[in-house]
């Protein structure tokens, strides 16, 4: 059983670049894979079925360690913000036996309707998995 907030990631072959470490751009991915994972993965539904879907508005990273292959990737998520319409998560990614995140990243989706893209509020099916994961503590992964 895994802790509450996370994901698991596979790192593949490809993620490693010529310096033998994962390269930085592929963060950005499993930073994308995680968030929208868990939320498939705690909602039970597909979540690209639902009326809104979020978009990502905004991501950074703060890179701390290298992250290597073949391990796997932890991403532990919480929610820094959930408003009406957005949710702002800080992911930790962690790899092996250290207690300190090799990455932090900050991850911003906005919801908007599927059909002309107007922002609409988070879906209900969303709202009920995040709200355990949010936090008035910064780095909280």
């Amino acid at each position: 059983m895994s802790r509450p907030g996370t994901y698991t990631i596979t790192t593949r072959w490809e993620d490693e670049d010529v310096y033998g470490h994962v390269n930085n751009v592929k963060y950005y991915s499993y930073f994308d894979t995680a968030v929208n994972g868990y939320l498939i993965r705690e909602t039970g539904v597909d979540i690209r079925r639902l009326p809104a879907y979020g978009i990502v508005a905004e991501t950074s990273c703060q890179f701390k360690r290298e992250l290597r292959f073949p391990l796997d990737v932890e991403a532990r998520l919480a929610v820094t913000r959930l408003g009406t319409s957005s949710v702002v998560y800080e992911i930790g990614l962690y790899q092996g036996e250290d207690p300190e995140p090799a990455a932090i990243g900050r991850f911003v989706h906005v919801y908007v309707t599927g059909e002309d893209r107007t922002v609409t509020p988070v879906p209900d099916e969303i709202r009920t998995v995040l709200e355990p994961l949010v936090t008035t503590v910064t780095s909280a992964v």
